[in-house]
């Protein structure tokens, strides 16, 4: 089975300063998710060309150039406990590879060393200026996956929050932006917002392990929308942290974050995102 679901994510800035932002919030996410043996180990993170790509969209228009980027997660407490149970050590790393050619950008998950080609989460991405997310089909997607295709819209503001993810200075209707004036987020905030910009993400998940497949499909497009939720309510919290930043800026925090994630990943204890 292969599920299609559209995440639409509105947020108050401007598609240049969410190309900073989204980065930038990475990186510092990527540190909170480290540790213990656990967490994100940055295997490459360099230009691209159209021609190394050699990818299309859905219309048959290639991949620009941009950067790429693997990365391995060690997921292990990050996964449900009937996962863990089944699988076999070393099975719990997942490889993640992506092409970022801005606003466009594809990122394609997979778990190469034991589900192979039975597990692949692919996640594509649209930034949109000055949009509310009511662009019909900004993925070109043919007919038929455009009718399996369910939208999902995500109000960083108004959405439920778990306990365990909830954070008071990462609450859009607390946090006011010294060096923007944006926020804090009202009920209504969408119809006043200027600048305003639109992120349509749309993840395709296929998993096949007979007995469980519809539980973990179930619990990935779940992750999906809570980790979609909590990183763009950070993105916006963490406005004064990336306002000003240049992209110079950018590629120098992640080196710095490589070394970082390393030294956490082997000294460090278990910390971040756990399952449900």
């Amino acid at each position: 089975m292969v599920l299609i679901k559209e995440f639409r994510i509105v947020l108050p800035m401007t598609v240049e300063e969410y190309q900073v932002a989204q980065l930038y919030s990475v990186a510092e996410a990527s540190k909170n998710e480290t540790g213990g043996g656990e967490g994100i180990e940055v295997i490459h993170n360099e230009p691209y060309t159209q021609e190394e790509c050699g990818q299309s969209m859905y219309d048959g228009t290639q991949i620009k150039d941009g950067q790429y980027t693997h990365k391995i997660f060690h997921l292990a407490s990050k996964v449900p406990a009937f996962i863990r149970w089944l699988a076999p050590k070393g099975s719990l790393e997942v490889h993640e590879k992506a092409w970022n050619a801005y606003p466009f950008c594809r990122t394609v998950v997979t778990n190469p060393d034991y589900m192979r080609e039975n597990f692949e989460i692919k996640i594509e991405s649209w930034h949109i200026a000055d949009d509310m997310g009511e662009l019909e089909n900004v993925h070109k997607l043919p007919p038929e996956l455009l009718a399996k295709r369910e939208v999902i819209r995500i109000d960083i503001a108004n959405d439920p929050v778990g306990n365990k993810d909830y954070k008071r200075e990462e609450d859009p209707k607390l946090f006011h932006s010294e060096k923007t004036g944006r926020g804090p987020l009202t009920n209504d905030w969408k119809k006043a917002a200027r600048p305003v910009m639109c992120a349509y993400k749309l993840v395709t998940v296929k998993f096949k392990w007979f007995g469980l497949q519809n539980r973990v499909e179930k619990f990935i497009q779940t992750g999906e929308r809570r980790i979609f939720t909590n990183f763009h309510r950070q993105v916006f919290c963490w406005i004064d942290k990336w306002y000003g930043l240049s992209m110079e800026d950018i590629r120098a925090i992640e080196e710095k974050t490589k070394k970082e994630l390393d030294k956490k990943r082997q000294d460090g204890e278990v910390c971040g995102t756990t399952a449900d």
